[in-house]
Formats: C-alpha cells, structure tokens, sequence
C-alpha cells in the first residue's frame, strides 16, 4: 500500500538528531491477550513529544472493533463491549495509527510487545512486513538500575514503579491515552536525569525493529 510505503521512506535518517530534535510519539495499546498473532488491540493511545515537552492538544485515543468479547480482558483494560460498538475497524485503526505516526520515532514502555502487535495485525490486514523505530523507557530504566544495582528486583521496571522514582504523579493504569501519557513524561524524566536532550542522540536510545 501506498501509505505503507511512504511510512517506511519518512522513518529513514534522523538517526543524527538529538532527543530534543527528534518528532517522537508516546504509544500505548490495550489488548485481550499477550500473543501478538491470536490477541486483538481494543485501543490505541498516542501522545506526541516535541522537544521535551508534550502537547496534550494533539494526545489522541481510538478503540477498535474485536470479534467477539473483550471477555476477562476487561478487568485489566476497562473496555467493555459497550465501548466498542461505534469504534473503528481493525484496518481504519491501523491506517490511522500509520497516518500519525508517519516521520515520527515511537515511545513505549515495554516497545516490543507493542510493536509485535502492531506488526502482527499490518501483516495480517495488509500482507507488509512494516519496520518501526522505537525508545524503549523501560530498557532505559533498567540500564540505570542495573547501573546503581546488582539484581532488578521483580516489579521495579512496570511504568508505575519507574515513575515513582522520579517523582511522577500516580495514575490508573491500562488505560491507552493516559498509559501514553505516562510514558511521555516518563522519557522526560528520564532524559532529564541523563543529563540534556539537546545533547542525548536518538541512536543512543532508538531500536530499530524489523
């Protein structure tokens, strides 16, 4: 597909630019599952990074139709069913997400497991094989406490327990849009105790994810 095509030519380059150059775009999804080929997303957060600061005008939240029910997953996410009969189809979702994010590198606490998904769910609506490029908070968090600690101690790298070090306020959990939005502020934080997101390169923090 043509928008396909034109999202793999926009991620290429940039690598040179700082954090603070860079257009990065917090994401956060919510699924039935764990496995990227059988689970389904229910909702997609995005919430954009513009050097070092976030502009909640531009944070946005879509739901996605599933088949059948959000079943037991609903304890976790809050999306009933209820919610989403007037969401988008799986593909108008994903054109979305693709639409938005085009030129921009992905953050996500946990990026891979977000990123399989939405490789998993492109692949199966549109046969591509799509590559992101993608800051991982979480791994970034585990570099400094392994740099101050010898063990990770279970639980200390969830988006919660790593905000909690910076001083970040609580917020409820699984939701996308305010998921994302912790994610955001979380980077922030982080670059902050890094040292300066003029300075910081993207190649020093991005993964590319074939």
């Amino acid at each position: 597909m043509n928008e396909l095509s034109q999202y793999q030519l926009a991620m290429a380059g940039g690598f040179g630019d700082t954090a603070a150059q860079a257009e990065l775009v917090a994401i956060d999804l919510e699924m039935t599952g764990l496995d990227p080929i059988n689970d389904q997303i229910v909702s997609i957060g995005l919430v954009p990074i513009k050097q070092a600061q976030i502009p909640l005008v531009g944070a946005r939240q879509k739901f996605i139709e599933i088949k059948g029910s959000v079943g037991d997953s609903a304890a976790v996410h809050g999306v009933v069913d209820d919610t989403l009969a007037s969401a988008l189809s799986l593909n108008e979702a994903l054109l979305w997400f693709i639409e938005q994010t085009r030129g921009k590198v992905l953050v996500a606490h946990h990026a891979q497991l977000d990123v399989q998904f939405l490789q998993a769910k492109i692949s199966q609506q549109f046969g591509v094989n799509l590559a992101f490029v993608a800051i991982d908070t979480l791994q970034i968090e585990k570099q400094r406490w392994l740099k101050q600690h010898e063990v990770i101690k279970e639980g200390c790298l969830r988006l919660g327990a790593s905000r909690e070090r910076y001083q970040l306020p609580v917020y409820s959990a699984h939701d996308a849009l305010v998921d994302a939005l912790a994610c955001a502020e979380l980077l922030i934080a982080q670059l902050n105790a890094m040292g300066d997101s003029e300075t910081t390169k993207l190649v020093e923090l991005a993964q590319l994810y074939r």
